[in-house]
């Protein structure tokens, strides 16, 4: 019983808690090349690539060869920007504020050495 009960203690915190998502770069600081992404979850996105780095596997497709051919170490997580989910806005919301933030990141970096 008291297991049940800390499970939706935790559970109940964990929907509680403050979601930050945003726009995201991955740059390989060898030829400085980005990939541009976005997450409705940057600090999973951040944990992810932290753990690709230390097992040397790539994050993304995009980058297996350049992975392959510097290193792992050759790549950095950069945010460049943030938002945080509103309490009264849906997934599917915070997902399209999202996807909109990505496109202008996209535009303002165009002329960069994009992948």
């Amino acid at each position: 019983m008291a297991v049940n009960g800390r499970k939706k203690e935790l559970q109940t915190e964990y929907s509680g808690r403050e979601v930050t998502g945003g726009v995201y770069l991955i740059r390989n600081t060898a030829n400085n090349r980005i990939l541009i992404n976005a997450a409705t979850d940057l600090q999973s996105s951040k944990n992810r690539f932290d753990f690709a780095q230390k097992t040397g596997s790539c994050i993304d497709m995009k980058l297996q060869k350049e992975w392959s051919e510097y290193g792992s170490a050759a790549f950095a997580f950069e945010v460049l920007d943030e938002l945080k989910k509103g309490e009264t806005q849906t997934d599917a919301e915070f997902k399209s504020d999202i996807s909109l933030l990505k496109e202008i990141w996209q535009e303002k970096m165009s002329s960069e050495n994009l992948y």
